[in-house]
């Protein structure tokens, strides 16, 4: 059994890779949840059974949340919790593109103390422990240094850049896209984007391991009005997130408009 409970992340991940390449190479069975809340695939339900099989008897006394179990209150008492998505990013994984994840956290109290996230297709292993610092296969991360608005490089939908949202004008960054929020943390983690937003609530699965490996690389990460980040909530959502290096964070802040 692995030591620490961040080793215990990245065997998880990387045997969850395995599962989804394996369901992936033998054809997909593509369903809808309800309320139109997106494809699932027996890919996301096999990986999902595995690591909720292999992090609890690991580790019995913490709870688990995840994007395909039934979520039950028994969480809300433990100090120590999972928070996993199976497969974030699943209609990229069904259109065999290469930007799906697994996101994988430890959550004490409220606050992501380790985080991994794992893109299987070009083993990139992001990961994270609270204080250590954030890497990618082993090489620290950092964010990036720049300062403007206008110069930035943000991840974010389209519907983020609606006038609605923004004081004044909308800023000219420049705006790009990515399916997985796990992933879209670990770009700017990684200095490869300056910024990332989205205003709509979000999963705390999608979150979890992703806003702990952006925030050890140096950026401040909130959600879209600036508050700390809760986890293991009733309702496991945040409202939005938004994640920066300090000073620009801030100023994109103060552009949002507060609803």
């Amino acid at each position: 059994m692995p030591e620490s409970d961040l080793d215990l992340l990245i065997d998880a991940a990387r045997q969850a890779g395995k599962i989804a390449l394996h369901h992936k190479a033998k054809g997909l069975d593509v369903d809808h949840k309800p309320d139109d809340a997106g494809p699932v695939t027996q890919a996301d339900y096999a990986v999902d059974q595995a690591l909720r099989e292999g992090l609890t008897a690991a580790r019995p006394s913490y709870g688990w949340l995840s994007e395909e179990t039934e979520d039950t209150a028994a969480r809300l008492d433990l100090e120590r919790v999972f928070i996993v998505d199976p497969i974030d990013g699943t209609r990229s994984f069904i259109n065999g593109e290469t930007t799906w994840a697994h996101s994988l956290a430890v959550v004490e109290n409220g606050v992501v103390t380790k985080g991994v996230v794992y893109l299987p297709e070009m083993d990139l292993l992001y990961s994270a422990d609270i204080t250590q610092g954030a890497f990618c296969n082993g090489e620290p991360l950092r964010v990036s240094d720049i300062l403007e608005i206008d110069d930035a490089r943000v991840l974010a939908t389209k519907p983020n850049m609606d006038p609605i949202h923004w004081r004044d004008t909308v800023p000219a960054f420049a705006r790009s896209h990515r399916p997985s929020l796990a992933y879209r943390l670990c770009l700017v983690a990684q200095g490869r984007y300056d910024a990332m937003l989205t205003l709509r609530p979000s999963w705390e699965w999608d979150i979890a391991a992703g806003a702990l490996i952006l925030s050890e690389a140096g950026a401040l990460v909130t959600d879209r009005h600036g508050a700390a980040l809760q986890f293991n909530n009733k309702v496991p959502q945040t409202a939005g997130v938004l994640g920066a290096s300090h000073v620009l964070h801030d100023k994109i802040a103060e552009r949002l408009v507060y609803t």
